[in-house]
């Protein structure tokens, strides 16, 4: 008998728990940023530079970089259930390397064990989601992955600032929370449907970079780079924000801080939310003319050390970043066999975190001779071009591109 399924899904009547895989990934999203308003803390308590900051940051950004290119595509072999339990483990033995309170040393362990897990998470879990998504509910399931993870990345600041700011043991306690919702991550995971058939046995996984099948490659350059240039300014708002708003602007309410770098996942948020009514074809070239539009407001915070620019940068270039994003992934999801799917939006994610990290390093490299704010306009004004490059070539290219 001929179906219609798609090929690596299970019936319908087994594809429930879309909404409960993207709560898993929004949890696990979210221990990733959970660190960013308490770097001053950990500054004071531990003795370290801003350039310290950055690389502790990007220790996770390596850790991402790592497990996507070695074993990105894994879950379209022993299924996805397997490839997320051992994401959350990763987090939970972040959370525990926190908990701990043992120096530098620790604090980059945890780092790079939250780095593991996003690697673990970001293309493994969005193709999850996609494929546990019943029918007719393609267009709610991809906003729902995108939301869950830049939503959790998003509450983790804004979690760990409140809890910092207005509750004891400001560096144990939201660790401690996080591990309570790992927990019951891991249980409402361990529950979900497989989603790949002939899953192997997790033991059988070997490391292979991920792949990018023929019919991915023409949408994946014009993705890549939007990816890029949007991740680039979550990195900022995620890594040196908080030292922004503290040395420069007279900023130490660390619950306002992690507002700050939350409303940057919420714009995000809001952004994915405007691309069914573009269509992926100009959701993404216009993403990255709004995220020109949020640099532009992000150089002028820096340059005249004023905190309501800094918001709307926030605002709109979370916006743009989530456009593109939502746009980037659509177009490779569609054009992705199910069994490479996993593999390809991995691939997608490796560019996107190399954006995060890379830019990053940057400027706790160009903070010391320069200053920070002086870093960030360099940084600005290289991502502007970038992005004004990317929105152009992406224009062009938009009349031949599936939306």
């Amino acid at each position: 008998m001929v179906t219609d399924r798609p090929a690596g899904r299970p019936p319908a009547a087994r594809r429930p728990g879309y909404l409960g895989a993207a709560a898993a990934f929004a949890v696990c999203m979210a221990g990733t940023t959970l660190p960013t308003p308490l770097y001053g803390l950990y500054q004071e308590e531990i003795g370290f530079s801003e350039l310290m900051v950055t690389i502790v940051f990007a220790v996770y950004a390596l850790g991402v970089i790592g497990v996507l290119l070695l074993v990105g595509n894994v879950s379209d072999a022993v299924g996805r259930r397997p490839v997320l339990l051992c994401g959350l483990g990763f987090a939970a033995a972040s959370a525990v390397a926190f908990l701990a309170e043992g120096g530098l040393p620790l604090l980059c362990l945890g780092r790079l064990f939250s780095g593991l897990s996003a690697g673990l998470f970001t293309g493994t879990a969005t193709a999850y989601v996609l494929e546990l998504a019943p029918p007719g509910h393609r267009g709610r399931a991809a906003f729902a992955a995108t939301a869950a993870n830049m939503g959790g990345l998003g509450c983790g600041p804004l979690l760990s600032g409140v809890l910092a700011e207005y509750a004891p043991n400001p560096l144990t306690l939201p660790f401690a929370v996080h591990l309570v919702l790992l927990a019951a991550s891991f249980a409402v995971t361990w529950f979900l449907p497989e989603t790949v058939e002939g899953a192997r046995p997790l033991r059988t996984a070997r490391p292979r970079r991920p792949s990018l099948p023929p019919q991915v490659r023409g949408v994946f350059v014009p993705a890549g780079l939007a990816a890029f240039a949007g991740f680039s300014l979550l990195g900022v708002f995620t890594s040196v924000s908080p030292a922004f708003l503290t040395e420069d602007l007279d900023v130490h309410n660390h619950a306002v801080t992690g507002l700050v770098v939350f409303t940057a996942f919420f714009g995000s948020t809001l952004g994915q939310l405007l691309v069914p009514r573009l269509g992926t074809a100009r959701a993404v070239p216009l993403g990255c003319l709004v995220l020109i539009a949020g640099l532009a407001l992000l150089a002028s915070s820096l340059a005249w050390t004023v905190l309501p620019p800094l918001v709307l940068a926030a605002l709109v270039g979370g916006a743009g970043q989530g456009m593109g994003l939502r746009g980037a992934v659509g177009e490779i999801a569609a054009a992705a066999p199910a069994e490479h799917r996993g593999g390809a939006l991995s691939a997608l994610f490796v560019v996107a975190y190399f954006g995060i990290s890379v830019p990053v390093i940057g400027i706790g490299l160009l903070a010391q001779p320069l200053g920070l704010p002086e870093a960030g306009l360099v940084f600005a004004a290289c991502m502007a071009v970038l992005a004004a490059a990317s929105g152009l070539y992406l224009l062009r290219r938009a009349p031949g591109t599936a939306g």
